[in-house]
């Protein structure tokens, strides 16, 4: 069973930066591809960013292209989000995400194995 806790969220004013990490416990970090969701108020959850076992591979929703880098750190069982350029738009709860054993391009049609409570982000006008 894999834990997953997310973490970085908050206030920010258009424009801002934030930095959303999620620290994993439970399993064996480098075998998962993992990823970000988000949920807005009144919205489905939908895919922002995925990155392979490797880091090697990452795929992004068109939205957040050029503006949100996806990383991690299997020494530290640790994903990051930086988020650049934030928008309104972006406010949304954020969720950390979990696959094994697939690619990060799987990952954005794929039900994950575990998730993460979720962070909320809020981008003010």
């Amino acid at each position: 069973q894999v834990q997953l806790v997310e973490s970085g969220g908050g206030l920010v004013q258009a424009g801002g930066s934030l930095r959303l990490s999620c620290a994993a416990s439970g399993g064996t970090f480098s075998k998962y591809t993992m990823g970000w969701f988000r949920q807005a108020p009144g919205q489905e959850r939908e895919f922002v960013a995925a990155i392979n076992w490797s880091g090697g591979d990452t795929s992004y929703t068109d939205s957040v292209k050029g503006r949100f880098t996806i990383s991690r750190d299997n020494a530290k069982n640790t994903m990051y989000l930086q988020m650049n350029s934030l928008k309104p738009e972006d406010t949304a709860v954020y969720y950390c995400a979990a696959r094994f054993l697939t690619s990060a391009q799987t990952m954005a049609k794929s039900a994950p194995n575990y998730w993460g409570q979720g962070t909320q982000v809020t981008v003010s006008s």
